[in-house]
């Protein structure tokens, strides 16, 4: 088990107002510039016995963000919970007890594995298991895409930063959202995994990971996904390992490395070994410390824009009835 160290708390809440966004929001925007489609594909098709530990944790503080909202949903969408965060699940479910929870999976696969665990003991075995026994208070959670423009609500943790194409993820969720709902998400910043990274420089291998978008460019597509009134937060977290075995164990669960830039060699038995020996280096009191750096973002759906022609067309009569009002 990781053992968490240090939470380093960055300027609560920075809101991305119109001073910081306006001259960025006409630049045109690049997808991540190191993500393989097919690899993240992948890894959003694979399995997972249960939600990672960190995934459960930031989904935690997150939640404890809704405090701060005043907004109270009474349809919500949790996007892929198999992966954000089941656990996470009941804690939504509690705060918002009389609200309609949806849970959507984007592939095929995952949506029929979260289904058919929606199905154990009845029909609301996920809901039972994860809510520890709570009955009679909550509406059955509801499975697949919801009707656009329903939700009140969408709640999307740690998928961000795996989408291929995130300008396209984003469209989606502003597509499921009504007019004054909000969006939730976390994703993982730039400094996640950074003395990794550094290991690997000095070892002269390829990156550990794709490239993690930076919080003000996450703002930015916010704005020219639709969004409105942007919120974003930050933080770095520390967590320490007893040994390599275990850090490795621990990110094969977190995810993979998405980049398109990967050594996709089979790597053999001395190659781990110098894996684990530069890993050692790193150790200080006894344990390896990683840094992930975790962005909190809050958005809103604004009232839709009618479009102004750029020209009118007025007959003769009516000009000349206009003309004949503005004499004296």
């Amino acid at each position: 088990m990781w053992l968490l160290r240090q939470a380093v708390q960055i300027p609560r809440w920075r809101r991305a107002g119109a001073a910081l966004y306006t001259a960025r929001v006409h630049t045109q925007t690049q997808l991540p510039p190191s993500i393989d489609p097919v690899a993240a594909r992948r890894w959003q098709q694979l399995p997972l016995p249960h939600s990672p530990w960190l995934h459960e944790e930031i989904a935690r503080r997150m939640e404890d963000r809704l405090s701060l909202i005043t907004l109270q949903p009474q349809r919500w969408l949790h996007w892929q919970p198999l992966k954000g965060g089941q656990q996470a699940h009941a804690l939504l479910r509690q705060r918002y007890p009389q609200a309609q929870a949806w849970a959507h999976e984007p592939d095929a696969a995952s949506q029929q594995a979260l289904q058919q665990l929606g199905a154990e003991e009845g029909g609301s075995g996920w809901l039972r298991r994860t809510l520890g026994g709570l009955l009679g208070g909550p509406v059955a959670t509801q499975f697949g895409l919801p009707e656009a423009g329903s939700m009140d609500m969408l709640w999307a943790n740690m998928a961000l930063h795996n989408a291929a194409d995130p300008q396209a993820l984003l469209a989606q969720w502003r597509e499921a959202l009504a007019v004054n709902g909000f969006l939730m998400f976390s994703a993982l910043g730039p400094d996640t995994l950074r003395e990794l990274d550094a290991l690997y420089r000095t070892l002269g291998w390829p990156a550990p990971a794709h490239q993690f978008t930076d919080m003000h460019d996450w703002g930015d597509m916010l704005i020219q996904a639709g969004f409105a009134e942007p919120v974003m937060d930050m933080e770095r977290i520390t967590l320490t390992f007893a040994t390599p075995e275990r850090l490795l164990q621990e990110l094969r669960e977190l995810g993979r490395n998405l980049s398109s830039q990967r050594d996709t060699c089979t790597h053999g038995r001395g190659w781990l070994q110098q894996l684990k020996h530069g890993l050692r280096t790193l150790e200080r009191d006894g344990s390896i410390a990683l840094t992930f750096e975790v962005i909190y973002g809050h958005a809103l759906q604004p009232e839709p824009r009618h479009k102004v022609e750029g020209t009118t067309a007025i007959t003769l009569e009516q000009m000349q009835r206009m003309l004949r009002k503005q004499q004296p």
